[in-house]
C-alpha cells in the first residue's frame, strides 16, 4: 500500500515540506542540482533515473519554485534546470542529511567529503570551514571523493 503524497490533516512544517522533497529521486535530482548537473540527460546519466519519473520530478520541481527551466538552445529547444533561491535555501538541509547520513551508514568513511574551495578545510556541522573557520554556503564548497568512495 502507497504512503499518501499529501498529510492535509496535519498542521507541520515538516510534512508540508515533505510533501514537495519527500521523495527519494526528488533529494536526489536536488543533490544533483548542487553539485553542478544541468541538463535532462545529466541528471538521467548521474542518477540511472527512468525518464518519465525524472519528468515528473523535475516539472515538480519547477512547480514549486525550487528549480528554473532556462533555454540554452533554440533548434532543436533544450532547457537546463537551475536550483532558484528557494532551491538554494535547501542546501543547509542537505548537507545536515549528508553529515547525518556520514555518521551512521558509511562504515569506510564518507564517500564525498565537502571541501572548502578557499582553502583545504571542509564543511562542518556549523557550517563553516574546520581549517579557516570561514562560514560556508553552496558557493564555497566542492565535492572531493572521500575515504569511502
Amino acid at each position: 500500500m502507497a504512503l499518501p503524497r499529501t498529510y492535509e490533516s496535519q498542521n507541520c512544517s515538516i510534512a508540508r515540506a515533505l510533501e514537495i522533497v519527500g521523495d527519494r529521486w526528488t533529494l536526489l535530482v536536488i543533490r544533483s542540482a548542487f553539485e553542478g548537473v544541468r541538463r535532462f540527460d545529466d541528471f538521467q546519466d548521474a542518477l540511472g533515473v527512468a525518464r518519465n519519473v525524472l519528468t515528473d520530478r523535475l516539472t515538480r520541481l519547477c512547480d514549486e519554485g525550487i528549480m528554473r527551466r532556462v533555454p540554452y538552445q533554440e533548434r532543436p529547444e533544450r532547457h537546463e534546470y537551475r536550483l532558484t533561491r528557494k532551491g538554494v535555501e535547501l542546501w543547509p538541509a542537505m548537507m545536515t542529511l549528508l553529515m547525518w547520513g556520514d555518521r551512521h551508514y558509511a562504515p569506510e568513511g564518507p564517500p564525498v567529503i565537502v571541501g572548502h574551495r578557499g582553502c583545504d578545510g571542509t564543511l562542518t556541522p556549523r557550517f563553516t570551514c574546520d581549517s579557516c573557520g570561514a562560514a560556508l554556503g553552496p558557493g564555497d564548497v566542492d565535492p572531493r571523493p572521500g575515504p569511502g568512495a
